[in-house]
């Protein structure tokens, strides 16, 4: 047999059902079907590089393609509760509030304030990068930085109450 696809469809036939079988034993039916698939598929393009015997070779790379579904499954777990975790609990409507009280007591803030808590806060950078960014030494937007903080807070505890005399 010297046709590469006439011995590689022998391989197929000759192994599926193993590969499958233990990828069963690992997986439900359709994570197991498409690891025997990814396996073969693996295999048909490393086939001039294949041992003489196969089947402990294929299980090798199924086995490896279990372990990155497994590890793949466990990172979208991991980033699904890390998301469950921010998401914010309670009345939207509140919340809305409170980010729109924020904004616009950010708004009310002076350009280099404003730039201060936003590279500070939001993008999280260190005084010393953020000074380069803002045109200053390190020491400077430190000041800048507390006094813009300063002036943030107070800002956010008079918003409630103009808000509420808006009313």
């Amino acid at each position: 047999m010297d046709d590469p696809k006439a011995r590689f469809t022998a391989l197929y036939d000759r192994h599926y059902r193993s590969v499958l079988g233990y990828a069963l034993l690992r997986a439900e039916r359709q994570a197991a079907e498409d690891i025997a698939s990814e396996t073969f598929l693996i295999a048909w393009r490393r086939f001039d590089r294949l041992p003489e015997t196969p089947l402990p070779w294929l299980l090798g790379i199924a086995r490896n393609l279990l372990r990155e579904q497994r590890r793949s499954g466990l990172r979208r777990q991991a980033l699904a509760e890390r998301l469950a975790e921010l998401t914010p609990a309670g009345d939207v409507a509140e919340q809305v509030a409170e980010r729109e009280a924020a904004l616009a007591a950010l708004a009310g803030l002076s350009e280099p304030d404003a730039e201060a808590v936003i590279l500070a806060s939001w993008y999280g950078l260190a005084p010393a990068d953020a000074a380069k960014l803002a045109g200053c030494s390190a020491r400077a937007f430190t000041v800048r930085l507390y006094r813009a903080r300063r002036r943030l807070a107070r800002a956010l505890d008079l918003t409630p109450i103009t808000l509420q005399e808006q009313s």
